[in-house]
């Protein structure tokens, strides 16, 4: 009986926080510099104006969201500063026109919820900024509505640039835009590869619609939490196989000074559709393809492909020439790349979605190891289905 009601009372306790410590550092350290920035400034602004307090309340609850959960749409600053300023203005009216307080509070909560949602800001504080118009006392009612725009507003505002620097400067993406997706390659309306064959865009979209709740987490966000929880469930039932188990290590490499006639030439004597381009600390600067070469090589004039390409990969006499001359003028820069012990399941998406054809791999100095192509890649990932089958066949 005891250990039944134990378990009864564990329903009520809350699962481990899944952030770091170093993130409830973050967020506590943000909640006090944005609070006491906006306490100062508030001060300073408002020191003198009747009625007026530097800061109130709920400022402590939404800072609860701007630094502890700043990817929340409630916590964007449209749901932040619309929300408590909507909400204000209700809180303000109800107190006017009903002298009720056990009456007016109520309905100044449930109206500004409603007036949050038709205003597509909804912020948990905003109710508690309703029940302060109408509780606060006579220095708010004397302010009027002078509260909503004046105090909530500038508190709101102070609150939300403070925000929007503290979160950027420590590493946190805000406001927490939606993301577009990725496109696919050709710009056609096919959907991306991976969306062939898992959940679309379009699925998920139609599952939040049948929900019918709003959720504390973005949009993007969610879609990135369930394709994570895929690859780790592939990771789990073929097995984790890292970039450094399958990359070519014997690679040829070119630097930003190699000729094009040369680099050319690597091409073709070794059968290799790419090179990857190296600094003199073996850092990958940049990757050069056949593709490169053709693109450079003014195929909208009408002589043969033989002799385009003859004089694309001929010196040019002149000093001052707009000709390309060396690897460094046609490589594609700011290659991704991927560190040794990456799963291979990683760069499904990078290769098949982004239409990468060859992706390097560095160590944990970034220094260049070695290439990992789809070729790669498709073989690891057919002998590891094949590995799994043959577990799963009886003797």
């Amino acid at each position: 009986m005891a250990v039944s009601h134990l378990e009864w009372l564990d329903k009520f306790l809350p699962k481990p926080n899944t952030a770091s410590r170093r993130e409830q550092l973050r967020a506590g350290v943000g909640a006090i510099v944005g609070l006491m920035l906006t306490a100062f400034l508030s001060y300073f602004f408002l020191n003198g104006v009747s009625g007026m307090a530097f800061l109130v309340a709920p400022m402590g609850a939404s800072s609860v969201l701007l630094f502890g959960v700043p990817a929340s749409p409630l916590a964007q600053p449209w749901s932040v500063f619309g929300g408590n300023v909507v909400s204000a203005i209700v809180g303000v009216t109800c107190a006017r026109l009903i002298d009720n307080p056990m009456l007016a509070a109520p309905l100044a909560g449930g109206f500004a919820i409603v007036g949050m949602f038709l205003m597509r800001c909804l912020h948990p504080p905003g109710g508690a900024v309703a029940l302060t118009a109408v509780l606060a006392g006579p220095a708010v009612h004397a302010a009027g509505y002078e509260f909503a725009f004046v105090q909530v507003g500038l508190n709101t505002a102070l609150m939300v640039i403070a925000a929007l620097v503290y979160n950027n400067l420590t590493g946190r993406r805000y406001p927490h835009t939606q993301q577009s997706g990725m496109q696919p390659i050709h710009d056609t309306h096919d959907p991306v590869p991976t969306e062939r064959v898992g959940f679309t865009r379009s699925d998920l979209d139609a599952v939040l619609r049948e929900y019918g709740q709003v959720l504390d987490v973005s949009r993007d966000d969610l879609e990135n939490i369930i394709v994570a929880t895929e690859m780790k469930a592939h990771e789990r039932r073929f097995g984790i196989i890292t970039c450094g188990d399958i990359m070519s290590k014997d690679v040829i490499t070119v630097d930003f000074s190699t000729e094009l006639k040369q680099a050319w030439h690597l091409l073709r004597h070794h059968d290799l559709h790419a090179l990857p381009v190296l600094n003199k600390a073996r850092r990958v600067i940049g990757i050069v393809t056949q593709s490169d070469f053709l693109k450079h090589s003014d195929l909208d004039e009408y002589i043969s492909f033989a002799e385009r390409l003859r004089r694309f990969l001929m010196s040019s006499p002149d000093t001052h020439s707009e000709k390309p001359e060396v690897v460094g003028q046609i490589m594609v820069p700011n290659v991704l790349a991927a560190r040794e012990r990456t799963p291979i399941v990683e760069l499904v998406p990078m290769m098949s979605n982004a239409g990468l054809h060859y992706i390097p791999i560095v160590d944990d100095d970034n220094r260049f190891v070695g290439m990992v192509s789809q070729s790669d890649l498709l073989a690891s990932l057919y002998e590891g289905r094949l590995a799994q089958l043959a577990a799963l066949t009886p003797a």
